[in-house]
C-alpha cells in the first residue's frame, strides 16, 4: 500500500499492510520507516479528537478511517502545523472563552425531563477535534470567526432551561458570529459525532431575532431603500 503524506513536501511510503485503520498506518510508518513522522493520538476509539486529519480533501478521525492506497494524508486546514500532522488549535479552543461558551452563575434551580435533556445533548458530544474548523470556509477568509463548535456550544446552554442570561450569550455572537455563516453545512458533513452546527446556529439566529437583532446585511441592504 503507498500512502501519501504531507510534510515539508509530500512523501510517499509504501507498506506492507492492509485493512487497518490510519492511525495504525502511522504508528507503522512512525515504526518502522520514518521515527520523525510527527501526528496526535489519544484515545484510539474516537472519543478524543485528538487524531483528526485530512484524507483525500476530507476531515477525518486517523484512528477510525480505514486506509486506502494512493491515500493523500494532510494536517487540519486553517490552523497553524507545528510539524507534519500537528496543528496548534489553541485559537480554535480560545473561541469558547470570546463567545462565553458555559453556563453562566444565573441559573434557576431544577429539575429537567427527559426531553429537556434531550434537547442539547447531541451538542454536549463535541470533542472538539476540530474538523469542523478546518472545513469551514468563512474561517478560512475571517480568523476571528467564532466558528461552528464554539456556536454550537453556545446554543447547547442558551437551549438550557436552567439558564437565565441568555441574552448575554447572544449579544456576544452577533459579530464574527451567527450572521457571518454562510449555513454552507460543510462542518456538519465532517463532524465525527453528527453534530449539526448549521442547525445550532439557524436556531441562534432565531434565537437573536427575539432579542431584535436581524442579519446586518439585510438591515444595510433595506436602509438604502426608500420609498
Amino acid at each position: 500500500m503507498k500512502i501519501n503524506i504531507k510534510r515539508e513536501s509530500i512523501v510517499e511510503y509504501d507498506i506492507d499492510e492492509s485493512s487497518t485503520t490510519l492511525l495504525e498506518l502511522l504508528n507503522k510508518i512512525k515504526t518502522e520507516l520514518e521515527p520523525s513522522l510527527s501526528y496526535s493520538s489519544g484515545c484510539r476509539s474516537s472519543v478524543c479528537g485528538s487524531c483528526a486529519v485530512r484524507v483525500n480533501g476530507r476531515e477525518v478521525l486517523a484512528c477510525s478511517y480505514h486506509a486506502k492506497d494512493g491515500d493523500l494524508i494532510e494536517p487540519l486546514k486553517n490552523s497553524e502545523v507545528i510539524r507534519d500532522l500537528v496543528v496548534n488549535m489553541d485559537k480554535a479552543y480560545g473561541f469558547n472563552t470570546k463567545a462565553k461558551a458555559w453556563q453562566s452563575s444565573i441559573t434557576q434551580n431544577m429539575l429537567l425531563s427527559h426531553e429537556d435533556e434531550k434537547r442539547n445533548e447531541l451538542q454536549s458530544d463535541c470533542i472538539l477535534c476540530g474538523s469542523c474548523y478546518s472545513a469551514c470556509p468563512v474561517y478560512a477568509v475571517n480568523g476571528e470567526f467564532l466558528g461552528p463548535f464554539s456556536l454550537t456550544r453556545v446554543w447547547r446552554y442558551v437551549s438550557d432551561k436552567r439558564e437565565l442570561n441568555s441574552k448575554e450569550k447572544i449579544d456576544v455572537i452577533q459579530t464574527n458570529g451567527v450572521w457571518d455563516c454562510t449555513l454552507c453545512n460543510e462542518c456538519t458533513l465532517v463532524c465525527p459525532q453528527d453534530i449539526s452546527s448549521k442547525a445550532d446556529i439557524e436556531k441562534l439566529r432565531a434565537k437573536s431575532s427575539m432579542f431584535g437583532y436581524m442579519d446586518p446585511s439585510f438591515a444595510n441592504f433595506g436602509g438604502g431603500l426608500s420609498f
